[in-house]
């Protein structure tokens, strides 16, 4: 069966043997992802570093469950916490006791902000890391040395519960950026691991893709993935591109057509010359635009760590004035110490430690409950300033499935639903993706499809059966202008559709419209997102006609059409230039470097693995809608992370003067006791706060 040449109306095919894809850029600056490093220390977040992430969260949960299980005890031990609620217990050696378990818990429990401070001194960038460990060391030193008779109150119990919230803290965060993205193994994975090259006497033997040269002869059986860019020298097939290109349709290839590497073949044979392996192919091009995009988008800092920055040089600068300045006044030294560790205590809030990661953990959670899938943080937070959406069509505001649109008879003798039964006898057993359409929309309507006798093709133009006695025809309109027979009122609606006829007798009976149908919630969210002020442009590897129907019938702000991955990135750069916020909405591989370098990446939940690997957000339900709620949900996270700092940093301004004793002369000194009240209501306050997001996402 030929449907080779089934006509479009006003429509030209894109012809993808014709790509130059020798014009993508260069690897310039290859990722070099084994340096890669999350922000609290040496975590290596590329291929090799994604299960050392994975191990990293599992040594951050062990440290947190054994350091909570041993400040168990610390605290019902601990003087302060009997005198807090009103009880007596004591062990033999309870000082000792105390300090064994806090001993522990400083040195293992504490262990990677101990390690984390010594990094971030190395690279003279102090931040939480180095705020944590002198906090936590100050309190260690200075209560074990009230055991051994240096005049004081103990901070083991501080000490303890610090290191255990902390732990929690830095737990949450590094679950919620797991993310580490697998895009690049997944888009190596798209290539088979071997190859049929043919020899000079037409034996196949099987080798390994490295194996693969230029000019050699390679056959692809059906079915199977093409395995190097390269030239048809011998047959023809419909090869699946759509997860490369972003064309909804498999593609017609014949002799002197182009195929590209990664692509799927169809039921036919092929013998193809190679032109491009290894780092020269076109999907390796697409997996450096990647590691280029991801690359400049990985050196974001979050707000925390900014925070934690500048207290760590107040908390320090006021801890050893405090110690100082008292001392200067005469007061004793245990007296000026006393004063300097409850400073550097207080200084560390649980409050800051827990501002960011609880409110990352609960709006992903939250975010996933409602289709959001959140990946990258930052972007996420970011989302609230998107000025400009880039949607990729096909797949996205599409539902990326070429399928029957209408159907309709012209003649009084048969209704609708006998038009598509007898097409769909004659179209049940073609590759074809007019009939693959064809076939769907039967099932669809539960039709029972008759038996075809007699099938030919008709050359160019269609196909013709005998079906239950009836000469059937499914033909292009080029077949009904040979004919001379006059194409019905109607037909076409849309010049983003492809009709065939049917002819029944060789009259005309009806006729049957495809396409790449147009998502339902596309309109509706398009209108929000213009309501809220945002631009919304569509990049699609379709061509002209398609583009400009799709557009026209959304009412877009623009479109691009016959893009390929590095111009979709030219587009999102193009935007980024001109002041733009830019979120790019995609499914498939052809979009993942576009998704990589826009400021918010989001995949559509039906697409392939490596578009939402190389994404920030996924849309779960594959909705448009959805992103108008990411939006605003963006904003209400933002909002809450804010209110949090701006809470923990508060806490700090004005408790850390009081525990240095500013109104020491009014008869007023904030003791630790006090201090870790103040500190653990703080606490309190913030994950409250973070809770009450749950019910600002629509459900």
């Amino acid at each position: 069966m030929d449907h080779s040449k089934h006509e479009h109306n006003q429509q030209q095919e894109m012809d993808h043997s014709k790509m130059n894809h020798s014009n993508l850029p260069d690897d310039k600056a290859g990722m070099d992802h084994s340096k890669m490093q999350h922000d609290h220390g040496s975590i290596p977040m590329g291929m090799a570093g994604h299960d050392h992430h994975k191990m990293m969260i599992a040594d951050f949960k062990k440290r947190f469950w054994v350091s909570l299980i041993l400040t168990i005890p610390v605290l019902i031990l601990s003087p302060m916490i009997q005198g807090f609620f009103g009880y007596s217990l004591s062990v033999p050696g309870n000082p000792y006791v105390l300090m064994a378990l806090s001993s522990v818990i400083y040195f293992w429990g504490g262990w990677p902000f101990l390690k984390g401070f010594i990094t971030e001194i190395k690279q003279k960038g102090p931040g939480m890391m180095t705020l944590i460990a002198m906090a936590i060391s100050v309190a260690y030193f200075y209560s074990t040395a009230t055991v051994f008779g240096l005049k004081g109150m103990d901070f083991f119990w501080e000490l303890a519960t610090l290191i255990v919230i902390m732990l929690l803290g830095h737990w949450l965060e590094m679950k919620s950026v797991l993310g580490a993205s697998k895009a690049l193994q997944l888009l190596v994975s798209m290539m088979p691991a071997e190859a049929h090259r043919v020899k000079s006497d037409g034996q196949v033997e099987d080798i390994k893709l490295e194996a693969l040269k230029k000019e050699d002869i390679i056959l692809i059986k059906p079915g199977e993935k093409v395995p190097a860019d390269g030239i048809i020298v011998e047959g023809s097939s419909y090869l699946n591109e759509s997860m490369l290109t972003g064309e909804s349709k498999p593609v017609k290839k014949e002799k002197e057509n182009k195929v590209i590497g990664g692509s799927i073949n169809g039921n036919g044979s092929l013998k193809i010359k190679v032109e491009h392996t290894g780092k020269d192919s076109y999907l390796n091009k697409v997996i450096k635009l990647v590691e280029e995009a991801q690359k400049a988008k990985s050196k974001m800092q979050n707000f925390s760590d900014r925070a934690a920055k500048w207290l760590t040089y107040i908390a320090l600068s006021v801890g050893f004035g405090t110690l100082a300045v008292w001392l200067i006044a005469g007061y004793p030294f245990v007296f000026a110490l006393e004063r300097m560790v409850t400073v550097m205590v207080i200084a560390c809030p649980h409050a800051l430690g827990l501002a960011i990661p609880l409110v990352v953990a609960i709006s992903t959670a939250v975010s996933a409950q409602n289709g959001l899938l959140i990946r990258n943080r930052t972007a996420f937070e970011e989302s609230r300033k998107i000025t400009a959406l880039l949607f990729d069509k096909t797949g996205t505001l599409t539902t990326g499935i070429f399928g029957v649109t209408r159907f309709e008879s012209v003649n009084t003798e048969f209704s609708k639903d006998e038009i598509l039964r007898l097409a769909s006898a004659l179209e049940q057993t073609s590759e074809h993706p007019i009939a693959v359409g064809i076939i769907n929309k039967v099932k669809e309507h539960k039709v029972n499809i008759p038996k075809a006798e007699k099938f030919n093709a008709i050359t160019g133009k269609g196909v013709e059966a005998m079906v239950e006695g009836k000469s059937v025809k499914v033909v292009s309109p080029g077949y009904l202008k040979d004919k001379n027979l006059t194409i019905p009122e109607g037909a076409y609606s849309s010049k983003a559709e492809t009709v065939v006829f049917v002819l029944v007798d060789d009259k005309l009976t009806g006729y049957i419209a495809l396409a790449d149908a147009i998502r339902p919630e596309s309109a509706e969210a398009i209108q929000v997102f213009k309501k809220n002020g945002i631009k919304v442009l569509m990049a699609t590897g379709d061509n002209e006609t398609v583009a400009k129907a799709v557009s026209d019938e959304l009412k877009l702000d623009g479109y691009y059409s016959e893009v390929l991955p590095h111009q979709k990135v030219e587009i999102v750069k193009e935007l980024q230039s001109k002041g733009e916020f830019v979120a790019m909405t995609g499914d498939g591989v052809n979009d993942a470097p576009a998704l990589a370098q826009s400021d918010v990446g989001i995949a559509v939940g039906s697409g392939t693995d490596v578009a939402a690997e190389t994404a920030d957000i996924i849309l779960v339900n594959s909705n448009p809608k959805d992103i108008a709620n990411l939006i605003l949900f963006g904003k209400a996270t933002y909002k809450k992370m804010v209110q949090n700092l701006v809470w923990a940093t508060a806490y700090n301004s004005f408790a850390i003067p009081l525990a240095a004793g500013v109104l020491y002369s009014q008869g007023f000194v904030l003791g630790p006791a006090v201090g870790a009240v103040f500190m653990s209501l703080s606490t309190i306050i913030v994950a409250i706060n973070a809770q009450l997001l749950k019910k600002k996402i629509s459900a």
